[in-house]
């Protein structure tokens, strides 16, 4: 079973992108994030065309979360519970025995910032469900784009973002928190090296001079760790015209 996470910036433009991907990648179940398009205007027939069902929660212009999956999606779950938040941020569904919660995690703008402050809080709300649904769940997959690098092997230049947002000491730690819960990155399964990212900024050449962070993740627990075969980053849809400034994760499931 492949499974996929990826920060589409806005589905309305990169629909042709993700087309395109799906037919050549294959994937069984894929979280899509910032596909920035309000419900009705989600192009739910068009990628049933290409064998997916889709759940969805979007808005227009910012924010937007989808599951897309082969086969149907039970007990879906749109934003965090008891956690009041406009922004469409948050979905999760049943896929027989996975359970699957895709995350848009809040940027934060910048360290000291009301927006940190509220990312810090929600990744606090996170935490307190994940725990819950670990429990219930034990085959379960948190993914999404995270907008945190686990550590300075996931950053270009670690000095000039030491303490950074996206790199800064409690952002990392609500992270390895929820790791703690009994989860694990899955690209650490299969390598420690540096320098491998999964988004690059569209300023100063940041992809051709490969200027990345890693903060597309794919979490698996602690009973799926064992059936994970394989963890990729998909670099090549980031080559295309107009690309998604993300590139795909990917996981192989036994």
């Amino acid at each position: 079973m492949r499974i996929a996470s990826w920060n589409v910036n806005s589905l309305n433009v990169r629909l042709p992108h993700l087309s395109d991907w799906l037919k050549s990648a294959q994937p069984d179940i894929v979280g899509l994030q910032e596909t920035k398009l309000e419900d009705p205007k989600f192009p739910d027939s068009e990628l049933a065309a290409l064998g997916y069902r889709s759940v969805f929660a979007g808005q227009k212009t910012y924010n937007g979360v989808a599951l897309l999956s082969k086969t149907p999606a039970s007990e879906v779950q749109v934003g965090i519970p008891g956690f009041e938040d406009e922004q469409k941020r948050v979905i999760a569904a049943s896929f027989g025995e996975l359970r699957v919660i895709d995350l848009y995690v809040v940027n934060g703008k910048a360290v000291g910032d009301e927006k940190y402050e509220y990312k810090l809080r929600w990744l606090a709300a996170v935490q307190d469900w994940v725990a819950q649904e670990i429990a219930r769940h034990p085959n379960l997959i948190v993914l999404g784009d995270f907008n945190i690098a686990p550590d300075d092997r996931d950053v270009h230049d670690p000095v000039a973002w030491h303490e950074q947002i996206l790199c800064s000491t409690p952002e990392r730690e609500a992270l390895q928190r929820l790791c703690g819960l009994g989860l694990h990155d899955s690209f650490r399964l299969h390598s420690d090296e540096a320098g491998q990212f999964s988004w690059w900024d569209y300023r100063a050449a940041g992809f051709r001079r490969n200027l990345g962070l890693r903060i597309d993740l794919i979490l698996v627990s602690e009973a799926l760790k064992a059936r994970c075969k394989a963890s990729i980053i998909d670099r090549e849809p980031r080559t295309w015209e107009r690309p998604s400034d993300h590139a795909p994760v990917i996981i192989d499931l036994d």
